[in-house]
């Protein structure tokens, strides 16, 4: 009696347990906050973890705040997903230090935490003592490497650059930035006659590179750290008469931009393939919930794309 007493008492912990970590008894809910769901780019990402839950048969929420920047709405909706006590977390730091009190909230809970595309401060986790099980994404120093040589070439080692940045001390945006600086170091006859903020969105590239050419209407060539401020300049290209007369780099390669490389309003973008992300950030996040080791860092592809380059796909 004891015994068939002690047996019941167990399932109904186990069952329990489940529970309080699943919005459906049995499977598990792993939530993906991207940074926002009005960049094709993260549309490509919610993808690719759509189809990994699907083949894993586990539940996916995907959430994000409607702008980039707004970090302190990512963080709400992080809180929200730990408080509902989800199984595991993967995100898209809007801040790359801003994020860590909400990954140390959901270590406290027990709650894995990978980290996709953007690097968290490490200084900070440390810090803190938080830890993130595992970040998956590109090279983006490297990335900006490879459009800083690529501009290069296309101007003949000489001639006037401007840069796009991304959200200013966002882990991305600066190493992307970084990459690019340092190839336009080898080149003495490159100059860098400005370098500014568009906030990742598509309507501050125009306005703020459309101011730029009124105050430097000889620029040849224009980098941006993100494909949405790249066709941002492309549009402001044209509403100035210069279409085709400006090399135009982006980074992501969204359906968008190749579209540009190919009818000629852009030259190249960098690809990073966020659907790779999305599919490894829900692997990698399943094998954490059922305490099989992970890798603490997950590389994903990065490459070139230009006209060439799509004709042949």
């Amino acid at each position: 009696m004891k015994m068939r007493f002690l047996l019941v008492f167990l399932v109904a912990l186990l069952g329990f347990q489940q529970c309080g970590r699943s919005d459906h008894a049995g499977k598990p809910t792993i939530a993906i906050v991207m940074k926002t769901l009005n960049n094709p780019f993260f549309i490509d990402m919610q993808e690719g973890a759509q189809a990994a839950a699907k083949t894993l048969g586990v539940e996916l929420v995907v959430q994000a705040p409607e702008r980039e920047v707004d970090v302190e709405k990512q963080m709400q909706i992080i809180e929200n997903l730990i408080q509902r006590k989800v199984s595991a977390l993967c995100v898209a730091p809007s801040g790359s230090k801003e994020i860590v009190p909400a990954i140390l909230k959901a270590n406290r809970a027990k709650i894995p935490v990978i980290a996709i595309d953007t690097r968290v401060d490490k200084n900070a986790l440390t810090e803190s003592g938080a830890v993130v099980t595992s970040f998956i994404g590109s090279d983006n120093k490297d990335g900006g490497r490879i459009a800083g040589e690529f501009i290069a070439q296309k101007l003949g080692g000489k001639g006037k650059v401007v840069i796009l940045e991304g959200i200013p001390g966002h882990e991305t945006g600066d190493a992307r930035l970084s990459g690019f600086r340092e190839a336009m170091s080898k080149f003495s006859g490159v100059t860098i006659v400005a370098s500014q903020t568009a906030n990742w969105e598509r309507d501050q590239g125009f306005n703020v590179f459309r101011n730029i050419l009124q105050a430097h209407p000889d620029v040849e060539a224009v980098f941006a750290c993100n494909d949405m401020m790249a066709l941002g300049a492309v549009e402001a290209i044209a509403a100035v008469g210069k279409k085709g007369k400006i090399v135009v780099v982006g980074f992501d390669a969204i359906k968008d931009s190749r579209a540009a490389i190919m009818n000629g309003d852009m030259h190249a973008s960098i690809a990073q393939h966020p659907e790779e992300m999305g599919r490894l950030a829900v692997e990698t996040a399943f094998k954490a919930i059922n305490g099989q080791s992970v890798p603490p860092e997950i590389p994903v592809r990065i490459e070139l794309v230009t006209k060439d380059k799509l004709k042949i796909h």
